[in-house]
């Protein structure tokens, strides 16, 4: 077979299934990999090098060869509807089970994608809502999965990747934009070997181009990701820039060149970890807060993973158990920022074996309340914090963190007057927008909105969530003390 031969072979091979990427409008996550829009039946996944597929044979062939009973073979059914899946049972989440009932899908999948979350005891609830298995609303044929990838969006955007491949695993990787997602998370986990080898063993799902050719050199078939680079080219299935950064991933003759990969405007997951293997990673302070998942990998510096782990604890993706885990991974290397969090930290844990808070408390709030991050602090050590500390100081910041986490015995202050709100209604159906709505709502008192947060809480009251109304209220009236000095 001549090399033109082989080359077309490839390109025909992977074109059906990836000529109409282009086409294929953004994911509400704008960062994620370009998509096809369906696998085509008619695919293959024969490649060079491979043995020729057999040819149909005109005869009819038997059935069965005798009249014994043959093995039992399993195979998974397809989930209809994706919008029922979820990872918890609506009693779990403390969620109705027909809460999305009577609503429109597409508006709720707008809903879902905009719904704010800055408080912490909404991020707990935004997280309940995405994740939990509730019935879907009636939507016709063709909207049906676009209410769940909307909830695997928004964990996206919030970089929950480990809830977000939960609810996607569940659902089963078969089809192309739930595989999008999944490929995504696994090159942002570095645990592409993974994302490739269920690629290479379902044609027709790639990402794009681009994705077929990495995964083609990542299993060790490097001669047919040339190949089909120098085709995809050819046809103008990627761009200049993607056709630059995989020459310098596929040809080590760039290796020892001075040459710098200017990035994309748009960085996606793929060509992040493009420039990582080629030796030009990529910062990921200026990329969404999903790429930060990426600095927590064991082989990131120790900064690197400490901004990491604050940046995903502060949308709520990283639990405070774990952050509090990293900070008293090392010691730190330097002071200011970062360091001077992690250096209080060690001291804070230290005061805490000890029973002696007095100083080390006051100066741990102090420092993550200068940075917007005092909630986290509550999170990591109120539940460890003892009641009755001698020092005046030390045990206001102890009442006041305890409070905040809604622990029993705490005391909180009354809310501000402007909170106070009638008894809301409850809507007999499209309960799940009305949640969506209180929960910005209640966002709207981050910017002083206390009269539109007090209605929020009404309604979340009248949906039968008291223990959630109860906590964003206490947050909202803390608020101010939890916040740095103007």
């Amino acid at each position: 077979m001549t090399d033109r031969t082989t080359l077309c072979a490839l390109v025909l091979a992977l074109l059906p299934s990836l000529a109409l990427a282009q086409q294929q409008p953004l994911s509400a996550s704008d960062w994620l990999s370009g998509s096809v829009r369906g696998p085509v039946r008619e695919s293959s996944a024969w490649r060079p090098g491979d043995a020729p597929p057999p040819r149909p044979s005109a005869r009819p062939q038997p059935v069965a060869t005798s009249g014994a009973v043959g093995p039992v073979q399993v195979t998974r059914l397809d989930q209809g509807n994706p919008d029922h899946t979820g990872t918890q049972s609506p009693r779990r989440a403390g969620l109705p089970a027909d809460l999305w009932a009577g609503s429109d899908p597409a508006q709720l999948s707008q809903m879902v994608l905009a719904t704010p979350a800055r408080l912490q005891s909404m991020q707990a609830l935004l997280k309940r809502v995405l994740t939990a298995q509730l019935a879907p609303p009636a939507a016709p044929e063709g909207m049906r999965g676009q209410l769940f990838l909307s909830r695997a969006d928004r964990l996206l955007d919030m970089g929950a990747l480990d809830e977000a491949q939960s609810l996607l695993v569940a659902a089963g990787p078969g089809q192309p934009e739930i595989f999008r997602r999944m490929f995504d998370i696994a090159l942002l986990e570095g645990d592409e070997g993974r994302a490739c080898a269920i690629m290479n063993g379902t044609p027709g799902i790639a990402p794009s181009f681009a994705a077929r050719i990495f995964c083609l050199a990542q299993t060790g078939d490097w001669a047919a990701a040339a190949i089909g680079l120098h085709g995809a080219e050819a046809l103008g299935l990627i761009d200049e820039r993607q056709a630059i950064l995989l020459t310098h991933f596929l040809d080590d003759a760039f290796v020892d060149t001075a040459e710098l990969l200017a990035p994309a405007d748009r960085m996606t997951p793929l060509e992040f970890r493009i420039h990582e293997a080629v030796g030009q990673p990529l910062p990921t302070q200026p990329l969404p807060v999903a790429f930060a998942q990426s600095d927590l990998r064991l082989n990131s510096g120790f900064k690197a993973r400490l901004e990491a782990a604050e940046r995903l604890a502060r949308t709520g993706a990283l639990p405070a158990a774990t952050l509090r885990q990293i900070y008293g991974e090392q010691r730190p290397a330097a002071s200011g920022g970062v360091w001077e969090r992690a250096g209080v930290m060690r001291t804070l844990e230290a005061a805490l074996a000890g029973g002696d808070l007095a100083q080390a408390l006051p100066r741990a709030f102090d420092e993550f309340r200068a940075a917007g991050m005092a909630d986290l602090l509550a999170a990591m050590v109120a539940a460890d914090l003892p009641t009755g500390i001698s020092d005046p100081r030390a045990a206001e910041v102890a009442d006041l963190m305890r409070a905040w986490m809604g622990l029993p015995d705490s005391v909180i202050p009354d809310p501000a007057p402007e909170m106070a709100a009638p008894p809301a209604t409850p809507p007999d159906t499209r309960r799940g927008e009305a949640l969506l709505t209180a929960m910005a709502d209640i966002d709207a008192a981050l910017e002083g909105d206390l009269a539109r947060a007090g209605r929020g809480i009404a309604m979340l009251r009248a949906l039968g969530l008291d223990p959630d109304a109860d906590r964003a209220e206490a947050q909202i009236t803390l608020l101010q003390q939890m916040q740095a000095p103007q």
